[in-house]
């Protein structure tokens, strides 16, 4: 392989060699395959090497006899449901809890046991493989995935590369490429555990389930040291995933099945998860020994990053720790509807903790529950620790394996010096404590840490973005918007304390409070029409430029009520009294005795879990929550984009409810917070707690959005200087038809115009789609619609780079989409004044056309993008024309771009090789020849001497005995077994030989011959 090349070979090799350096054994697929050197595989359609895992299973389960062997290997090989997801998580099941399984022993008693497939507790007790090139064929369909990881015989992983500098080749297409695979030899796939996709530069690990923005780097080998942003991903994913003991607790220990609705989800942990539990799990053997302070310690992990699972991911982990003793766990919360969101985390990963967990529904319960001798995982608020009346505690438990497990460990909440949470030390006195928090422990907040112990793990905002585990917030206030006099404006005190929805119930109480005058101002029915007002036209101008959900958060449940009448008199539609219909809905608590008007908002569990599966459905037409304390924390809905505050919030209680707009979701590019209330010194004083790089991120203001959408709005316009384009605006649709043709012509007329127009546009709309709601972006929104018209026009009729569309993210694409039905755009060609061309014949019609165009820089894109269309679709059959016609464009295009021949000439020539080219797909036919047939023509043919002493009949003859030959030697993967390559030159030498080609010409033809076999065996 020459070292000038960098091919997709390259990085296939510097993965295996970094595979090789973790101890595992390479293996070339086709050696394995069948006829192979050491073969493994009887057929192609067996995925798991027989003989690897019967060997391994002896090894590990020396007791078994030798046909329960046979019996453990054929449940392990058959599929145990038509579904592929369903059959991945029953095998994951036999794989980590072992095979059950009855035999007879020697005295003729039956006795169960479990047979182990990988020797979890001992890596060097079991083979790892990385096996290149392992074709795979089931259902008539033949692939062949670049790298697949074995244990013991059964693969385990799969591992998708492209080209590291072909701008054409991205994770984005290997991601593709996978599910290709998983469509086609489904069989590969039900014994997975992880697929990694990697362009050589950028690399991702994912679960069989997981979409293309779940695909999370692996930032650091030891868990200590994060990589450099220009480190090479793939060798850290590698080195960080794949060391044999971190891959084997992961399949283990950090991988659960979650049914979201009616499908089901596979999901791993990320590095930051790995790492922080088995960190923190070390940190609670040591508390909860004889010796320790029973003080575990604190894990900031920022919300969005899935702290909710890495309580659960550490709870599987620490109930099987031996020192601990079956220990039980006390999951702690304070609220009622957050002990439900993490009571049904819990559940959902049931088979990770090998235990149903227990909700505690009152005080009685909960100490039976804790009353037990061992085991256990028991969720309970803190308030249920609280004495009876007239008691001052009650000894629960003594026993030391115990562990506290709290939710948003922090002082505020759990008042450790004389709330609630001193009963629970005293009911439970040797216990140790774990704190878990998506928000940074305040700096003067020293109890939670005197409880808790020290900052076991952090994994801050900053590094979530940066992996794409979160995005960016930004902050927008419209009080400026709220038309209201002075004495109508509300003003949060320095001391106002905050009011939970159970407290609002109490009347008497509530009239007293500051929090009453308060919410009498915030919930004016003047201001309430007139936030309305302003929260409607603005949430429809963000979904016009990024689809996704809304909510709205009031100060009461009163407050919640007259919103949603206020919206719905100005937008009827989106009413409904069906909970599986309508665009807003009210999600409260609420009783019998409360007002007339909030029943129609009040339900039951299974109501707000209807609504909250249609909230976090992005296809579902309900596009706006109200809420009051519901789903302000543990609430995931990736789609939600903005949030609506009109209630007054401080500290980790804010961070927390801002962070429902934080996910990931498709190409979101950040979460909006909109301030009705004036919050901005309570975010701030907030965010004192975080890093200086973390501020970055968090209440951005959307000031900066507008700026950077104006600067790159304003580069655009320089671009189209001297061009007038308002008929694009106001004019007909035929003027906007008209229009394109020209603007595009304009653009290809500057020095690198089409490459900085199409970098500026791209920018503009992600900048635009964050700030699509302000009156700035109203302002220019008709132009931003035209950019991108103009941009859709490039990439469906030029010769882009491939990632045109590609990078234009949902939320742009639904942008041009509008533009695109405001201004009525149709086919370009038409809007060129051309017919749409056939472009396999490129008839003569339409190259006379293309010349006569008016605009020539918009012709020779036209031109070059339809040439290489068509060379594309013959690189597929033919590598002979193939070559020389893009050797021929390429020298057309070269000359160009150096000046050295003008517009018209380039446009002269392309269309010769369009002639070319046509000519060349006609000669096979004139011969008699199929397709096939004329490839190995072409490829004799493609020296002129051997045709000037041969001659059309000669080569004729020679191209039908080559083709029947070829098809009748090659098999499945013959074209990377060397004997069967060796055997089949030995053929096409003979042929040529027997037939008279010229013999100095004979090695250079063979070679020609063997790379159209290949691909014609591709097909």
């Amino acid at each position: 392989m020459s070292h000038d090349v960098f091919t997709e070979d390259v990085v296939e090799q510097a993965a295996l060699a970094w595979f090789e350096n973790l101890g595992y054994e390479l293996i070339h697929g086709p050696d394995i395959a069948p006829g192979g050197e050491n073969q493994l595989r009887a057929n192609y359609s067996d995925i798991i090497l027989d003989e690897t895992l019967r060997a391994a299973i002896a090894e590990i389960n020396p007791q078994i006899p030798t046909d329960v062997i046979d019996e453990v290997y054929r449940k392990v090989s058959a599929s145990a449901s038509p579904d592929l997801l369903e059959d991945n998580r029953i095998f994951h099941r036999m794989l980590v809890n072992g095979v059950d399984v009855e035999y007879a022993k020697p005295d003729g008693s039956i006795t169960g046991d479990k047979v182990w497939l990988i020797d979890f507790s001992d890596p060097d007790n079991n083979t790892f493989f990385a096996i290149n090139q392992f074709t795979v064929v089931e259902n008539q369909q033949n692939r062949r995935p670049d790298i697949v990881v074995f244990v013991n015989g059964i693969p385990l992983a799969v591992v998708e590369l492209k080209n590291a500098v072909n701008e054409n080749t991205t994770t984005h297409h290997a991601f593709n490429q996978l599910q290709t695979y998983k469509r086609e030899i489904p069989s590969l796939f039900r014994t997975n555990a992880a697929l990694v996709i990697s362009d050589g530069i950028e690399a991702r690990v994912g679960s069989l389930t997981a979409n293309k923005e779940r695909f999370m780097p692996w930032r650091t080998v030891d868990g200590v040291n994060i990589a450099p942003k220009n480190s090479a991903e793939l060798e850290t994913l590698l080195k960080g995933f794949f060391d044999q003991r971190v891959f084997l607790d992961i399949i283990k220990n950090f991988t659960v099945f979650e049914a979201d609705s009616a499908r089901l989800i596979k999901k791993i942990a990320a590095y930051h998860q790995y790492h922080a539990v088995n960190k923190a799990v070390e940190c609670t053997v040591d508390a909860s020994s004889e010796e320790g302070d029973k003080r575990a310690g604190v894990i900031w992990h920022t919300q969005g990053s899935g702290k909710s699972l890495s309580m659960a991911f550490y709870a599987g982990k620490i109930i099987q720790q031996h020192e601990m003793q079956n220990p039980t766990l006390v999951v702690l919360t304070d609220r009622n509807d957050l002990d439900d969101q993490l009571f049904g985390t819990f559940c959902l990963c049931e088979e990770l903790l090998h235990q149903t967990p227990v909700q505690a529904k009152d005080r009685k319960q909960l100490r039976e529950l804790l009353s037990v001798a061992s085991g256990g995982v028991v969720f309970t608020t803190i308030q249920k620790f609280a004495p009876e009346k007239g008691e001052s505690y009650r000894l629960l438990s003594d026993r030391r394996n115990i562990v506290v497990i709290a939710d948003e460990a922090h002082r505020s909440q759990y008042d450790f010096i004389d709330g609630f949470a001193r009963h629970m030390r005293d009911g439970l006195p040797n216990a140790s404590f774990i704190g878990f928090t998506g928000t940074p422990i305040e700096l003067s907040d020293k109890d939670t840490y005197a409880v808790f112990g020290e900052n076991i793990h952090t994994y801050d905002i900053q590094q979530a973005v940066e992996d794409g585990a979160t995005v960016r917030i930004y902050y927008e206030s419209r009080l400026a918007k709220i038309a209201l006099d002075e004495n109508e404006r509300p003003s949060i005190e320095e001391d106002f304390q905050e009011v939970t929805e159970g407290e609002e119930v109490d009347r008497k109480e509530k009239l007293k409070s500051k929090w009453a005058r308060l919410e009498a101002l915030v919930g004016a029915e003047k201001r309430v029409e007139l936030i309305a007002k302003d929260l409607v036209e603005h949430l429809e101008r963000r979904l016009e430029a990024m689809d996704g959900k809304a909510m709205a958060v009031c100060m009461s449940r009163r407050i919640c009520v007259d919103l949603y009448k206020a919206i719905i008199d100005l937008r009827p539609d989106w009413h409904s009294n069906d909970d599986a219909k309508g665009a807003v809905k009210v999600i409260m608590t609420g009783s019998a005795s409360d007002p007339q008007s909030f029943q129609p908002h009040i339900r039951n569990k299974a109501g707000r879990d209807l609504l909250a599966r249609r909230a976090k459905d992005p296809s579902d037409p309900l596009k706006l929550v109200i809420v009051r304390d519901m789903w302000l924390t543990g609430f995931d809905a990736p789609c939600m984009h903005t949030m609506y505050i009109d209630k007054p919030m401080q500290g980790h209680g804010l961070m927390q409810a801002i962070a429902r707009v934080n996910r990931v979701f498709k190409d979101k590019p950040g979460g909006l917070i909109v301030d009705y209330l004036g919050i901005a010194d309570s975010l701030k004083k907030a965010l004192a707690n975080y890093t200086e790089r973390d501020r970055s991120e968090a209440g951005v203001p959307q000031g900066e959005a507008i700026s950077l959408m104006l600067e790159k709005y304003e580069l655009l316009k320089q671009i189209f200087h001297n061009f007038d384009y308002s008929a694009a605006i106001n004019g007909s649709p035929q003027d906007r038809l008209r229009l394109l043709p020209a603007a595009m012509e304009h653009v290809l007329s500057q020095e690198k115009g089409r490459e900085r127009f199409m970098r500026l546009s791209l920018e503009l709309s992600k900048a635009f789609a964050l700030c699509a709601a302000s009156d700035e972006a109203k302002g220019i929104r008709d132009e931003v619609g035209f950019f991108q018209n103009i941009r859709a026009a490039f990439s469906k009729a030029t010769s882009g780079s491939g990632k045109d569309f590609e990078d234009l993210n949902t939320s742009l694409q639904q942008l041009i989409s509008r533009a695109v039905t405001s201004t009525e755009m149709i086919d370009i060609f038409a809007a060129a004044g051309l017919k749409h061309p056939d472009v396999s014949i490129l008839s003569d019609e339409f190259l006379a056309e293309v010349k006569g165009m008016e605009r020539k820089n918009l012709a020779l894109e036209m031109l070059k993008k339809l040439l290489k269309d068509e060379i594309k679709l013959r690189s597929k059959k033919n590598v002979v024309q193939a070559r020389n016609f893009t050797e021929m464009l390429e020298d057309t295009v070269r000359r160009y771009q150096g000046r050295l021949i003008e517009t018209a000439q380039v446009i002269e020539e392309m269309i010769a090789i369009a002639k070319e080219m046509r000519q060349a797909k006609n000669k096979g036919k004139e011969l008699g020849l199929n397709d096939d047939e004329s490839a190995f023509y072409d490829a004799l043919a493609d020296n002129m001497s051997a045709k000037g002493v041969l001659g059309d009949d000669q080569l004729r003859n020679i191209s039908r005995e080559l083709a029947e030959s070829i098809k009748q030697s090659t098999s499945i993967d013959w074209a990377v077994k060397e004997s069967v390559r060796a055997k089949i030159r030995v053929v096409v030498k003979r042929i040529l030989r027997k037939h008279g080609y010229p013999p100095d010409l004979q090695d250079q033809a063979t070679q020609t011959v063997l790379e159209q076999a290949e691909l014609l065996s591709a097909e």
